[in-house]
């Protein structure tokens, strides 16, 4: 892995509490000690290079996880020094494969477009691949990162796409977990009380829709009853144009992964 930081923690950690990998199977490059600390305290045994080059020349899977500033620097440090067989999986936003190989000098590269909930293992990975990559390799990367939540694939022209509903949904989703605690609080709730409901009516809304296969409207409907309490908060919801502000901030954060990636 090239970085240490949150991202890499969640999967090297999933790896390794699926069977996958064992901590000293994993090779990490970052110049930073804290996340070289955290690193070693959560996985006793993990490997830890002196230098990008060390690190990518130990694998035939390596993980780019750094910022996409720091992209094109990391990918010039480990060119070169990649094995032959070997694989470069990206999870830097809005970063093409193109642009990766180019900058890293290999052929073989999966770009992936995972989100924060792969810190509890709960994660959504969209994955794309260039035709180069084999089909076993491109299979045990999937398996890595199914070992964090769940995965699919894409066309590598939707993954900026992806990156505005699954990669930053989860802001979007913090925002209304946070008001609706806020409205819980408002209509005389305590504050731990309120989160909790927030929290849990969330997640078991998505455990619900998840299992039954369900159209979201469905649910929604089935809760409405005619003059009833849900109907009169949606009319609100509509009224307010929280539907189309989702919509747009999808869109906005899809751009803007479009414009980090050139």
């Amino acid at each position: 892995m090239i970085g240490g930081g949150q991202m890499a923690l969640a999967l090297a950690e999933g790896f390794c509490r699926a069977g996958l990998l064992a901590p000293a199977d994993i090779t990490v490059y970052d110049p930073h000690p804290p996340a070289r600390e955290r690193l070693a305290a959560r996985l006793p045994g993990i490997v830890f290079a002196d230098t990008p080059q060390a690190a990518a020349a130990a694998a035939s899977v390596v993980f780019l996880a750094v910022k996409p500033q720091q992209a094109q620097a990391a990918c010039e440090q480990i060119a070169g020094h990649l094995r032959a067989d070997a694989v470069l999986v990206s999870i830097v936003a809005g970063l093409p494969t193109a642009a990766l190989a180019g900058m890293a000098g290999v052929p073989r590269v999966v770009r992936v477009m995972p989100n924060t909930p792969c810190l509890v293992g709960e994660g959504v990975s969209v994955v794309c691949q260039t035709r180069e990559v084999p089909a076993a390799l491109a299979a045990r990367v999937r398996e890595l990162l199914g070992a964090v939540g769940h995965v699919h694939e894409a066309e590598e022209s939707q993954l900026n796409a992806v990156t505005g509903l699954s990669g930053s949904g989860p802001g979007f989703v913090a925002l209304l977990v946070e008001a609706l605690a806020d409205g819980g609080v408002k209509a005389g709730l305590p504050r731990p009380l309120a989160l909790a409901l927030a929290v849990q009516t969330l997640s078991g809304t998505a455990a619900l829709l998840e299992q039954t296969g369900e159209h979201p409207a469905q649910i929604k409907d089935r809760v409405s009853s005619p003059g009833g309490t849900t109907i009169a908060g949606l009319a609100v919801l509509e009224q307010r144009g929280v539907r189309g502000a989702l919509i747009d901030a999808v869109v906005a954060a899809a751009t803007r992964a479009k414009e980090l990636g050139g």
